[in-house]
This record gives structure tokens, sequence and C-alpha cells, in this order.
């Protein structure tokens, strides 16, 4: 099995992905974490990014995925190729013949937590903290979400204390030879 968090940068998905992580153990299931892969870009990222440091990106990810994939019962993404996608098209403009493997690829996912914007993303020292950009990389995949007609659960808005009460249930609720 296969989730991810997905949403714009600084909005807890890798907090829910150890979380869910760690959940998922208690409960005797062999789990990864495919961690955010844009932190190790050798080119710049951002609104600084090209098309090549995000197709690097994109690329780095599915291959961690495939990875963990095939190595573990459950792999937690944080992010998936969607969310990575949408970063590239506000960077770089559409392109047709890398969205078609992100397109694909989509359909590798069992599960997409969609996590909202709840405040400003918190200073890191590598992602970007502009409140604009941020909103658009959360409105770019929610209209990606709603053009593919991607099925995702969607985390509530301000409702962050209560997320991972949601996430659990849905996770859980899967036969447990599908886990």
């Amino acid at each position: 099995m296969k989730i991810a968090f997905i949403g714009t940068h600084g909005v807890g998905k890798t907090t829910l992905c150890y979380e869910l992580a760690a959940t998922l153990k208690h409960e005797g299931i062999d789990v990864d974490i495919v961690k955010e892969v844009a932190r190790l870009s050798p080119l710049p990222i951002n609104r600084q990014t090209s098309l090549d440091a995000q197709t690097w990106i994109l690329t780095t990810q599915i291959a961690e995925e495939i990875r963990s994939t095939n190595s573990h019962q459950v792999s937690v993404c944080d992010r998936s190729a969607l969310d990575n996608y949408a970063y590239l098209a506000l960077a770089c403009g559409r392109q047709p013949p890398i969205e078609q493997l992100v397109d694909y690829w989509m359909q590798t996912y069992d599960l997409l937590f969609k996590v909202p914007v709840s405040g400003t993303a918190p200073s890191d020292g590598v992602r970007d903290t502009d409140a604009r950009f941020v909103h658009a990389i959360d409105d770019l995949v929610d209209a990606l979400l709603e053009e593919k007609d991607l099925p995702h659960e969607r985390l509530p808005l301000g409702g962050r204390d209560g997320w991972m009460a949601r996430v659990k249930a849905v996770v859980l609720a899967r036969p447990r030879k599908l886990l």
C-alpha cells in the first residue's frame, strides 16, 4: 500500500507522515517513509527553480517510491508526483510529456490525503515562506486534483488537531491484507 500526503510546503505533511508511520508500526505493519526530496536537490528550488531542477525532484521522488514499495508493506510518502508536478507547472508551465508520466504515476497511490494551508509557512532555511507562493502551489494542487478527478481525502481547514485521527480512521479501515 502506498499513501501520500499532498499539498504545498509548510502545512504539516512531514509531521503527519511520521505520526502515521508510528501508528502503523505500533500495529505491527512494516512501514517506510519516503521523505521529501526537494531538500536534496543539487539545483535551485522554490521560486528560483528550473525545469531541470523540478524534473530531478519528480524523478527522484518516483525512484524513492519504487525503492520503498518494493521493500515494505506500506510506504508513506511526504508528497506525491502530483504536488511535485505543481511546482514544475507553476515555474515552467505545463509540460505534456512529463504530465503524462505524472498521470500514470498517480494511479500507483492507494490513498491521498490533501493537507490544507492553515497558517503561514514556517521558516526552515530551505523552503520559501512567501504567502503568495505557498497559496499558488496549494491552489494549483487543488486544481490538478479536480481536473484529473483523483480520489483523495481532504483534511479539514482549521482542524489540524483532528487530522491524525481522521487519517488513522481511513487507513486502519482498510482490510488488514491491504496493509
